[in-house]
């Protein structure tokens, strides 16, 4: 065959492709770049102001009102105003941060444990009222904490418990949010079955909870503890109405106090470069305690994408 005659076995209508292949309008890409520009977007507005809480820390009172506040000065003081933030009123940032880390901990650390047993409750158990209860636990989620300030300082008052740590560290451990979290996660994380064959060998339902269920909650567990560690440690409000002595401050009310003290005193610009270092100094532990436990969250994923 010729190559007059190949020729003429093409149509004349017929489009001629090229070797990169044709350009088509592809409507997910777009979706996608679009998506990619807003978690930017949402990764700026968060990266940003930590990355000036960092910046601003590096500075001295002088170079934090005269010096571009996204970038450092000529002349570093952060080693300064970590001396000034730990040496000031005979070291009392210590003592704040230990409170913190103590308020935080061990109400986090019970909330965790409440939530679970009573999220595992409403998931796998049957008993009467189970609907109201956890109706009126959904219905706790959405009352503001600033509402029941005033009621829970009345009745630890008459409980002789205001100004001492029990009255920041009680109110913490109810979790409504925990417990709504836990039921959901605890519905699909343990098979009814595991709990049949467990009860089958022998084992009580407290031993089947803390043997078998709470080692199927890792990831629910490490999420409620998370949330409630941040919730505590940046709780100001509680703390303000309930603690009279500086000793028992925890850090939001201790800096506070401080920056009021040196604005009083007429040194309005005096403490800024140590409250905003006591600021970035106190943060650095939740940094440090998400780095460490996302990796439950990880094992998690990876659990639940091979699982059925």
């Amino acid at each position: 065959m010729t190559v007059t005659e190949t020729r003429a076995l093409v149509a004349p209508g017929t489009p001629r492709h090229r070797r990169g292949g044709s350009r088509h309008y592809d409507p997910a890409r777009r979706r996608s770049i679009l998506l990619t520009v807003l978690l930017w977007l949402c990764v700026l507005y968060f990266i940003v102001p930590l990355w000036w809480l960092f910046v601003s820390s590096t500075k001295d009172n002088s170079a934090l009102f005269s010096t571009f506040g996204l970038w450092f000065a000529p002349e570093l003081s952060l080693w300064d105003n970590l001396q000034t933030l730990f040496t000031i009123r005979g070291g009392l940032y210590t003592r704040w941060l230990l409170n913190t880390v103590v308020y935080s901990v061990t109400a986090a650390f019970g909330a965790t444990v409440l939530s679970a047993m009573a999220g595992y409750a409403f998931a796998k158990y049957d008993f009467p009222g189970k609907k109201v209860l956890f109706s009126a636990t959904l219905g706790a989620v959405m009352i503001p904490l600033t509402a029941l300030a005033l009621p829970t300082y009345l009745l630890f008052s008459q409980a002789g418990l205001t100004d001492t740590p029990w009255a920041v560290i009680i109110p913490s451990l109810v979790s409504p949010f925990g417990v709504y979290l836990m039921r959901v996660y605890a519905a699909d994380a343990i098979p009814d079955t595991l709990i049949e064959a467990a009860r089958v060998d022998g084992a009580g339902e407290f031993r089947i909870f803390w043997q078998v269920g709470l080692r199927m909650l890792g990831p629910g567990l490490v999420t409620v503890f998370l949330f409630s560690l941040v919730a505590t440690w940046n709780n100001y409000f509680l703390p303000l109405i309930m603690l009279n002595t500086s000793e028992l401050y925890p850090i939001t009310v201790g800096l506070a106090q401080l920056q009021a003290a040196a604005t009083a005193g007429g040194g309005t610009q005096a403490l800024f470069s140590t409250v905003i270092t006591g600021s970035f100094v106190a943060i650095v532990p939740l940094i440090v305690a998400f780095l460490f436990l996302q990796r439950y969250w990880q094992s998690g994923l990876a659990t639940g994408s091979v699982k059925g």
